[in-house]
């Protein structure tokens, strides 16, 4: 894969590869963090991979979130249907409360969430009683939401002091992905099994790792 040194950079690699981590894994060479010149990360004079993440998202042409494993990465957009199709099994997020199957945070999350749209993480936390006192494990609900693709991260949005100047880390604002990319979009994976959108997504990364054993791959598919 080629050295990373830009934004644009980053979204054609996505493109190529289909399936990006962000940070450095059990296979080798198969990450942002790997193919981005160490000077990038937290330079004072120019932007990197941390400042990249927001307008990468933004170009709408890859998902962004906790994807691999419950780590972080990109997904190409013409991946994403059957990424969704085999993580989320035959079930909208409707169907698996139905069935018992959601825990009561993550319905509240997913409540909180879908009546605003999009929302912070630090608003998420607010509005589900995430504080001292009151509930906890929230980086577990939110991970596991991502993991089975009912949220993604949607952007990263810095805070603004008096004078409007951006500060800090940027906060990850989640969405359903329905709402960026529509919902038919993801529903043309449901003609095809599970199953077979898992297959199609093993087939493409072995021929792209071919350094990786099967249990590593299936390591990244969760």
């Amino acid at each position: 894969m080629e050295q990373i040194e830009c934004a644009e950079d980053l979204v054609k690699l996505i493109h190529g590869v289909g399936f990006l981590p962000f940070f450095r894994g059990n296979i080798a060479g198969f990450s942002v963090e790997e193919h981005c010149p160490a000077e990038l990360w937290f330079a004072d004079d120019r932007e990197g991979p941390w400042e990249w993440k927001g307008p990468v998202i933004r170009t709408g042409t890859c998902v962004y979130g906790k994807l691999f494993g419950g780590k972080a990465g990109f997904v190409a957009k013409e991946w994403a249907p059957d990424l969704f199709n085999y993580r989320r099994d035959g079930y909208d997020f409707d169907a698996r409360c139905d069935e018992g199957l959601a825990p009561y945070k993550d319905q509240a999350v997913m409540r909180a969430v879908a009546a605003q749209g999009k929302m912070l993480s630090k608003e998420i936390k607010r509005r589900c009683n995430y504080k001292k006192g009151g509930n906890v494990g929230f980086e577990t609900v939110i991970t596991r939401l991502q993991m089975q693709t009912y949220l993604v991260v949607s952007d990263f949005v810095y805070l603004r002091d008096r004078f409007g100047r951006p500060y800090g880390w940027g906060v990850a604002e989640y969405a359903p992905p329905e709402l960026l990319f529509g919902e038919d979009f993801f529903s043309s994976a449901y003609k095809v099994s599970p199953a077979r959108s898992k297959g199609s997504i093993e087939a493409h990364l072995k021929a792209l790792l071919p350094q990786a054993s099967a249990e590593e791959i299936a390591g990244l598919l969760g």
